[in-house]
């Protein structure tokens, strides 16, 4: 499946984004999808899933009720809502897919074989 981002931005703290990311040549509800983001000089971290069994979501501590991920079967995309954004949330966001990855591993981006390019959120306080 091919992923294209979109959505990213500047705003500041207290604000909100949504991204976008769009499939393409699968059908994306039959993957996991999932959300990650990566700040300069750190490690790629986990953002949020749909997990592709069950459709069940999960998300990072630090984004717990202020992130959600949606979906749009209809239009083959998945969502990422932002909400009472901060200084670090600030990152390049990725999009990724897989169909194959367990539970235990969807917050290991390692295990992802699809990939969107990365869309930066830039946060100011």
């Amino acid at each position: 499946v091919q992923l294209q981002a979109s959505g990213g931005g500047e705003v500041q703290a207290g604000g909100s984004l949504r991204l976008s990311c769009a499939a393409s040549g699968r059908t994306l509800s039959r993957y996991t999808r999932a959300w990650f983001r990566q700040a300069p000089g750190q490690e790629r971290e986990f953002v949020a899933a749909y997990f592709r069994s069950g459709g069940n979501t999960y998300y990072a501590d630090s984004v717990k009720g202020r992130f959600a991920i949606s979906q749009d079967n209809a239009k083959n995309t998945v969502y990422l809502q932002m909400n009472s954004l901060k200084p670090e949330d600030t990152a390049v966001y990725y999009c990724a897919a897989d169909n194959s990855i367990i539970l235990s591993s969807i917050r290991n981006y390692l295990q992802y074989d699809c990939w969107g390019q990365g869309t930066q959120v830039t946060v100011s306080s």
